[in-house]
This record gives C-alpha cells, sequence and structure tokens, in this order.
C-alpha cells in the first residue's frame, strides 16, 4: 500500500490521468475501460498487472475504472465503498457501485453517436464484455480493441512480468499422474466434439501438467497459457526463462513449450490441422477468441474442463489436506495460547498477531507461504469483512476487545483457511448471544447430511437460520471452494443465498464461515474448512446421503460461547470436536500450550 502523504498521493494521480488521456488521443479513442484484471482473470495478479491501482489509486481486488477526456469513473463492489473514497481522489474520479451502478449503464450515459470506447481484448472476456458492447450500440458509440495497452504505454517503471521458476508437483501429492490428468481431458473434448482446447485459467494449467510457480501472490501459479489437443498432444506457453531442461524432462514427450507471447503465431502454424478449439468462457479473453478465429478455427466459449475435475480430490489429495489441517492448526493453537497472554497486556497490534502467527506457520513441515493476506481485525475492524491492516489503520488490540483472525497457509499437500473470533477479557452480553448464534449457524451446516444432488445455495440457510430468528444476517456468501496447494478460492462449489447450480459432491473442499457483523465495533466469524463425503446409509433411504467432515482444526473460544442457548445436540457436536482437536493437536505441542489447550477446549 503507498503510504505518502493523500495530496501527494492525488498530484501522482492527476499526472497519471491526463497521461493517459493524451495517450488515448494518439489511439484516437474517446474513452477506455482500465478493469482490476490481468490475461487469466485471475483472483490475484502479478504487479505488472496492477493497473488499475497504479492509474488511480485503489487497491481493491475487484474493480474497473472508465477514462474519458472530461470526466472518469472508478467502480467498486460494497466491501470498499469506504477505501475507495481514502485511496481515490473524488475530484478526478466519480465512485460507482460496480453492481447497483455498473460500468455499462455509466457508459450508456456518458457515450455520444461517434464517439470511440477503447479497450486491451486480453483483459476482457467476451462475455464480460457483452453489456458494454451492447450500451455502447445504444449510445451510436463504436467498441474499439486496442492493440497496446494504454496504462502501459504511460507507466514509467511498469514492473516487468515475472520470471519465476516453474516447479514440478509431485504426484504423491498431485493425486493422479499428470499423462492421467491429460487423458481425462482428451476424453472430455472428444465427447464434446472439440479438436483441442486452448487453457487460459493458470490453476487449471498448473494442476493439469503438475507444475507449480511463483509468478502470482498467495497462489503457486506461473502465467501461461496452453493448448491440449484430443490426441494428448499440447503446447505449453510461458516466459523462456522459465523453460528448462527439466521442465521438458517433467511435461514428456508430448508437450512441446513456447514462448508466452506464441501463442498466436502457433495457432496460425497449426493452419488447417484442427477445426473446433474449445476456449473457457470465465477465463479466456477476447483476444485470444479472435485469435483463434483468425487462424481458420471455430472457437467455442465453453467451460473448461478442468474446473470441475480438480474439485473432486482424489483420495491421496485428501490425505495430504487432512495432514495440512492437522500441521496447520497445530501452529494456529500455538499462536492462540500465545496470543491469550500477550493481548490482555493491551499493546499488541494487529500487525504484530498477524506476524507472529505467519512465525509459527512458517515452522511448519512443507510450508510454503500464506494462502491469503491475513485478515486480523480488532475491534471495529473486524466489522470489515475484507479488512487488511497497514500502518494507517493498526489498531491495539485492548482489554475487552474482539479480534477477528482468518488467515490460511499454503503447504504441498493442502491449502488452509481458517477464522477464530477471540475476545480479549470479558465480552458483552450481545457479543457472547451474537457469537453463539453465528456458531449455532456454523454446527447446523457442519453437521449437516443432505441427499446426492443438492447444491451449497439449497443449504445456505441453514448457517443464517439461528442469526435470521433474531433479525440478523451476514452479506458475504457461507462458503467457498478451496484447491490442493492451489487458490485458497476455487469454483465451482460454493455456499451462498442464490446462483449456485453445482452439486457437491465427495472430495470437494469448501469452507463453512457464517459470521456477523457490527459496524463500527465488532465482527464475528468462525471458519472451518470442510470435505463433502459419502454418509452411511438409513433404513429406507431412496438417495444416497452425503454429509461433511470437518477437516480444520482449532479451538473456538469458550468464552464467547453462551452454553443456555445451545442444545443438547449442538452441545454434543462442540464437545466432540474439542475433544477431537484436543487428541489429535496435544502430541505436536510442547507442555504449556498443550496444558492451555486442554483448558480451551474443556467439555461444556
Amino acid at each position: 500500500m503507498n503510504h505518502a502523504s493523500p495530496n501527494m498521493r492525488f498530484a501522482a494521480q492527476a499526472q497519471r490521468l491526463a497521461a493517459l488521456r493524451v495517450a488515448m488521443t494518439a489511439a484516437n479513442v474517446d474513452a477506455y475501460i482500465i478493469p482490476r484484471a490481468d490475461e487469466h482473470q485471475g483472483e490475484y495478479v502479478a504487479p505488472y498487472a496492477e493497473r488499475l491501482q497504479w492509474l488511480t489509486g485503489f487497491s481493491g481486488s475487484a474493480g474497473l475504472a472508465v477514462v474519458m477526456k472530461e470526466t472518469a469513473a472508478v467502480f467498486i463492489d460494497g466491501r470498499y465503498t469506504l477505501q475507495v473514497r481514502d485511496q481515490v481522489d473524488g475530484r478526478l474520479y466519480q465512485y460507482r457501485h460496480l453492481v447497483d451502478e455498473p460500468a455499462h449503464a455509466w457508459l450508456g450515459e456518458n457515450l455520444k453517436p461517434g464517439m470511440k470506447l477503447g479497450f486491451d481484448p486480453r483483459l476482457h472476456t467476451p462475455s464480460g464484455l457483452s453489456k458494454i458492447e451492447e450500451a455502447a450500440r445504444k449510445a451510436g458509440a463504436d467498441i474499439a480493441p486496442v492493440s497496446r495497452n494504454l496504462v502501459d504505454a504511460v507507466w514509467e517503471n511498469q514492473p516487468p512480468r515475472p520470471t519465476g521458476m516453474i516447479e514440478p508437483y509431485p504426484d504423491k501429492f498431485a493425486g493422479r499422474t499428470a499423462a492421467d490428468k491429460q487423458k481425462l481431458i482428451t476424453a472430455w473434448m472428444k465427447a464434446e466434439g472439440l479438436d483441442a482446447f486452448m487453457f487460459t485459467a493458470l490453476d487449471s494449467i498448473a494442476w493439469l501438467f503438475n507444475i507449480r510457480g511463483d509468478d502470482v501472490e498467495f497462489t503457486p501459479l506461473t502465467l501461461g497459457y496452453a493448448l491440449l489437443t484430443a490426441q494428448g498432444k499440447g503446447t505449453l506457453f510461458v516466459e523462456a526463462a522459465k523453460i528448462t531442461s527439466a521442465l521438458h524432462k517433467h511435461l514428456g514427450p508430448d508437450i512441446a513449450l513456447s514462448a508466452y507471447d506464441a501463442v498466436n503465431a502457433e495457432l496460425v502454424k497449426r493452419g488447417g490441422s484442427l477445426k473446433t478449439i474449445g476456449v473457457d468462457r470465465d477465463t479466456g479473453s477476447r483476444w485470444l477468441a479472435d485469435c483463434v478465429k483468425a487462424a481458420g478455427f471455430e472457437a467455442r466459449m465453453t467451460a473448461d474442463p478442468v474446473t470441475a475435475i480438480k474439485a473432486r480430490k482424489t483420495a491421496e489429495e485428501m490425505n495430504g489436506v487432512r495432514a495440512a489441517h492437522v500441521r496447520d492448526g497445530a501452529a494456529l493453537t500455538r499462536f492462540l495460547a500465545w496470543l491469550s497472554s500477550e493481548a490482555p497486556k493491551g499493546a499488541l497490534s494487529e500487525i504484530e498477531a498477524a506476524d507472529t502467527l505467519a512465525n509459527f506457520r512458517a515452522q511448519a513441515n512443507l510450508y510454503r507461504g500464506p494462502s491469503f493476506a491475513t485478515i486480523a481485525g480488532a475491534g471495529g475492524n473486524g466489522a470489515i469483512v475484507h479488512y487488511r491492516a497497514s500502518p494507517e489503520s493498526n489498531a491495539v488490540i485492548k482489554p475487552d476487545m474482539l479480534l477477528l483472525l482468518d488467515s490460511g497457509g499454503q503447504y504441498l499437500d493442502g491449502t488452509t483457511d481458517v477464522t477464530r473470533t477471540v475476545v480479549v477479557g470479558t465480552p458483552t452480553a450481545e457479543q457472547k448471544r451474537r457469537f453463539t448464534l453465528v456458531l449455532k449457524g456454523h454446527i447446523a451446516l457442519g453437521a449437516a447430511r443432505f441427499v446426492k444432488g443438492t447444491t451449497g445455495s439449497q443449504l445456505d440457510a441453514l448457517a443464517r437460520h439461528a442469526l435470521w430468528q433474531e433479525g440478523l444476517d451476514y452479506d458475504h456468501g457461507t462458503g467457498h471452494g478451496v484447491g490442493t496447494f492451489l487458490g485458497v478460492h476455487e469454483g465451482p462449489q460454493r455456499i451462498s443465498k442464490v446462483g449456485n447450480t453445482v452439486a457437491l459432491e465427495p472430495g470437494m473442499v469448501i469452507s463453512n464461515e457464517p459470521g456477523y457483523y457490527k459496524t463500527g465495533e465488532y465482527g464475528i466469524r468462525i471458519e472451518n474448512l470442510v470435505a463433502v463425503r459419502e454418509a452411511a446409509g438409513v433404513a429406507g433411504a431412496e438417495k444416497p446421503l452425503l454429509e461433511f467432515e470437518t477437516l480444520t482444526l482449532a479451538p473456538i473460544d469458550l468464552n464467547l460461547v453462551d452454553v443456555e442457548v445451545l442444545t443438547a445436540a449442538e452441545k454434543a457436536w462442540l464437545n466432540a470436536y474439542h475433544t477431537r482437536v484436543r487428541d489429535t493437536l496435544s502430541p505436536l505441542l510442547d507442555a504449556p500450550t498443550a496444558a492451555w489447550l486442554k483448558q480451551a477446549t474443556k467439555q461444556i
């Protein structure tokens, strides 16, 4: 984050905006779109692709800006309504809501007949452009791809694309060989009538070829594209500096290596050898679809077949995931024991707490770094769902305050994500009751049994029911999919109020994280990762039953539990969970920490 004074930051924004407008004039466009995205539409992007932040100052993970000759706007979602006003000069940009006041509506109001709307076709998918194209057409304006990104044209000292080395990912962690994975995909292609598929999602490429990299923050990915034919031949397009003899050997004779920028040339070279090439409709760019068509092929925008397959972990992968959660739970428990003695002193800051937790995790075997930026929110900061402490916001954790701690680790055998809310001192009656309502929802979801074919959206109400009874709720999803030494957020599965039609299947790992947030005062969230598994049958059942296996192992703060609010079944669940936590983790802890854990997991 940029810690310069607002006046200095806003002056730089004005200079950069003016430079972009000069570049727009040179490119003969009247408006230009700057998304917070790279060529692969990933959640995290490398520094070279942080164009929106460089131009506007906005550092959030989702956003968009549109610049015209006389006006400009920045579009953000509800998570960032406060942050955008702090980071972006309101004299230069209008603040708009990404969903309620979308860019296509703003463009419809501001574009005039004969104007040209420019965009970088590498940073937009065809579906993502559809409403913008419609708005431009209705306004009588043209939408025009610009060959060179106009922000790049004026960004002095722009970081280069990263060139971190590619590492083969061992089969013992991957669960399947790369060859076996590719056979699954080629069989799918043949069934779908595709001659090849162009992979653009970085996690799909990592999974398909059993490779990992370090080009993207928090996620072990390497920038690249991949083409795989239905005959099992393919090309991996990556920066030349990443290509080693070891990588050639790992990929085998059927997978060639080529430069990251050689996709178009390779397609042209293949000429009429292929007919129909699949392109991921969610991450495949307009540029890529145009390249496929220009080379004489049919570009079929369809679902990436890897997404659904990699969501269902193999037995080998699940064994690794469980092992990673044991080590992660031990590290988190050591931290919580340390926190219980340090926080009451009233001098510990959010950043110090997050850094200390990171140090505990770094001591664990197979640890490779955090899976996302730790959220350590004390008091009112805990009510900011995607809070990240900065030197300006860094709060001291004081007595009688709640601390919300959401963190995770990347391990060679698994990815973790866990949230615990703890009280320093004595909670209020309201805090205890609302924590317990969140806990009731967490237990209801974690203990659920459901018939095969059930989606996450059908289960979501279980986590909210107790809160709803008292007129309370939370404004985020209840669960997201998690990868194996890949993304901490992955699809297609999720648990949310609406919109998810993907059935939960055995082997899927997903979070269970209901919460409650009182703006300006405190936040509560309890998050475990769970895995879908087959449940024991019952007499008279007509459909197979599924259930969740809780993977995360860490104590839930009993000081925040109002025992009278829990049912007998809920108490039994919490006691059983804490017994499992204690029995599993104690052998990995020093004597003082084990003693603390014994008290923290006492029966209620």
